[in-house]
């Protein structure tokens, strides 16, 4: 591929952001800011020697060698970083677009036309420093991300004192120590203390999350209050944070379609450019009879013209036209909390017309929520929801979870609890005094003295999770749900009115998804659905002609977004198995982002095919203009540095997207 390379102990912008993609030589981030400004800054010295040099030949009549070494310093400046690449390329025999440069600079140089060359040098050197900072731009973008993660965690040494030690050395199942303000070093689970946590990084939500013993810490989310003692899960290289920068790190080895088409520009191309610039040398010499070198009044040397078309030929701007794009697609992307692992996902996402839906965890909140409590005779309802909020105070399990926020809310005090004993499965007892209470699920209280009474009452309808309470001669239960996702409604409708077709896969119960679906106004429900069945169903559609993107965040997951067209995880939060089969990752666990995603590969697909048409079109009509020797060499040089230009930043205007747009 025609690019600007590492050449000698100097790594370009380019590939310095290329290594900073793939996470490789992170301590040359500071420096690769200050490429745009020293290609800046060289183009700027070449333009104001060459203009000097011009003035003082066109208006002062300066001519011989002073003249000369002002024209030579100019380009020295404007070329200086196409000939370190040149001196590096070509002992390896690689032919490049710096190479083209050189070589036309050189000629136009050979022939008295010092003017031109200086200019087609300017242009280059001033092209680069745009492209480069375009690219800075996506980089910082992306760089920002990640610019506070810790580097040391406190941990708990032999003698329990906690000593600070670099976070890569921190290992699953050490002790570690963090205090209010600090950012939590890894994934880890809360053993002391009590705080909250703000996980806007991860999940955009800026509101506290509480953290009590038994609760996870995510790395890279901030510690708010409280001062907590927590034994780490993983590794900081397997961290919800880290999964970001992998991720991101990744989406460089995924390429577009059609960027794979510039990557065939290379030296090939380069000799080939050569070899037909000889040739037409020759046409317009012995074919045509113009002069081999010397320009006469109105007719320019054949030499002249092969220099323009060389210029011409070039397809800087093609080669620019696609990866430029991609990457601020990719840095806004991650910005908004959407992460495309490539520049396949960003073409691909356009196209999807259906769109499949697991259901928990992704139309809904995977969190259970008290919906009801119904009392056996009424009236007891308050009561048994304070002695279930007393039993769950430390419980874990997401319906215990559910209860304890209920009670919460209701500014429930915590009542003493002897005789705790949690029975795996099926629910939780104690005592309050001399009195027994039994919290769980219905086949426990089958087997109790309140049998008769409990089996007296119907099941609940299939969407509701019901728990019961039994204390004394209290007998009551507590029904639960899946929390919908607010924001589901919304995004299925704004899917219909882009004619995209919604299916909701589940495993869950019938009479649950329906109840679900009806709720969301989904167009379609396949409930009871083992893995398999899910493959089986987007295999139906994609047979039928349907692009299928399918949304989900379980392991059961992973098989039919492997089967999509277009896999999309929701939530950093997700299974690892689900993020591994995914090409875009809503990282903020926020579904109406999916809509985000796709006006932005909308807009990026819009971008791209606007610069290969100025790539593409620009070489084709300035080819044949100079083929037929219509156009002088600065015209050549105008047209492709300016192309260049405008590529990187038209492809720059994806980073300043308006969220939502």
């Amino acid at each position: 591929m025609i690019t600007r390379r590492e050449t000698g102990g100097r790594a370009c912008w380019k590939e310095r952001l290329l290594n900073f993609l793939q996470g490789r030589a992170v301590h040359e981030h500071s420096h690769a800011s200050e490429d745009w400004r020293v290609l800046g800054g060289l183009a700027v010295l070449c333009g104001l020697l060459g203009f000097l040099a011009w003035s003082l030949e066109s208006f002062a009549g300066v001519s011989g060698a002073w003249l000369v070494a002002l024209y030579v310093v100019a380009m020295l400046a404007g070329g200086w970083d196409a000939l370190v690449d040149v001196r590096a390329s070509l002992p390896k025999g690689e032919l490049d677009i710096h190479f083209l440069m050189v070589a036309v600079a050189l000629g136009a140089a050979s022939i008295g036309a010092w003017n031109e060359g200086v200019l087609l040098l300017f242009l280059f050197s001033l092209s680069g420093a745009l492209e480069a900072f375009a690219f800075d731009r996506t980089r910082k973008e992306i760089d920002s991300l990640f610019k506070d993660a810790p580097k040391v965690a406190w941990v708990r040494d032999g003698a329990g004192n906690f000593v600070e030690v670099p976070v890569e050395s921190v290992a699953p199942g050490d002790v570690i120590q963090i205090k209010p303000g600090a950012i939590f070093p890894v994934d880890a689970e809360v053993l002391t203390g009590e705080s909250a946590a703000d996980e806007s990084t991860l999940t955009g939500e800026a509101h506290p999350v509480a953290k009590q013993a038994g609760d996870t810490l995510y790395s890279g989310t901030l510690n708010l209050w409280g001062t907590v003692e927590a034994r780490v899960l993983r590794a900081v290289n397997e961290s919800a944070q880290q999964k970001v920068v992998q991720l991101i790190q990744k989406a460089q080895h995924l390429k577009a379609s059609s960027q794979r088409f510039t990557d065939r520009f290379g030296t090939g191309y380069t000799l080939l450019v050569l070899v037909a610039t000889l040739l037409m040398f020759f046409v317009w010499w012995l074919g045509f009879g113009i002069a081999a070198f010397e320009n006469a009044e109105g007719t320019r040397s054949a030499f002249y013209r092969a220099m323009t078309l060389l210029v011409v030929a070039s397809p800087c701007a093609l080669v620019l036209s696609i990866p430029s794009a991609i990457l601020a697609a990719i840095a806004w992307g991650a910005r908004q909390g959407i992460l495309f692992r490539g520049g396949v996902a960003i073409e691909k996402l356009v196209e999807v017309d259906l769109v499949c839906f697991d259901k928990t965890g992704t139309l809904t909140t995977g969190e259970m929520s008290v919906a009801r409590i119904e009392s056996f005779p009424p009236g007891w309802e308050a009561e048994a929801a304070r002695l279930a909020y007393s039993l769950e105070a430390q419980g874990s399990h997401p319906i215990g979870q559910a209860i304890q926020r209920y009670g919460a809310e209701q500014g429930f005090e915590v009542e003493t609890i002897e005789g705790f004993r949690a029975m795996s499965g099926m629910g939780v007892e104690g005592r309050t005094g001399m009195t027994t209470c039994v919290l769980g699920r219905r086949e426990l209280m089958l087997e109790g003295p309140m049998a008769e009474r409990v089996r007296a009452v119907p099941e609940p309808p299939s969407e509701y999770v019901e728990n019961w309470i039994c204390s004394g001669d209290l007998v009551a239960r507590i029904l639960l749900r899946d929390t919908i996702r607010e924001e589901s409604r919304g995004i299925l409708a704004s899917l219909r009115e882009l004619g995209i077709r919604t299916v909701m896969l589940t495993g869950d119960r019938k009479g649950t998804a329906a109840a679900v679906g009806a709720a969301l106004g989904i167009e379609e429900v396949q409930a009871e659905l083992r893995p398999e069945d899910k493959v089986a169903q987007i295999e139906s559609y994609s047979n039928n002609g349907y692009k299928v993107a399918m949304l989900g965040d379980g392991v059961n997951d992973a098989p039919s977004l492997a089967a999509a067209y277009v896999s999309v995880a929701m939530g950093i939060r997700g299974s690892d198995a689900a993020l591994e089969q995914s090409e875009v990752v809503l990282m903020r666990d926020r579904i109406d982002n999916f809509l985000a995603a796709r006006s932005l590969s909308e807009q990026a697909t819009r971008v791209i095919r606007q610069n290969v048409t100025i790539a593409l079109g620009t070489v084709v009509v300035m080819t044949l203009a100079a083929a037929g020797g219509m156009i002088p060499l600065s015209v050549g040089v105008v047209a492709h540095e300016g192309s260049s230009a405008l590529v990187c930043l038209n492809s720059l205007r994806l980073l300043f997207l308006r969220s939502g747009q």
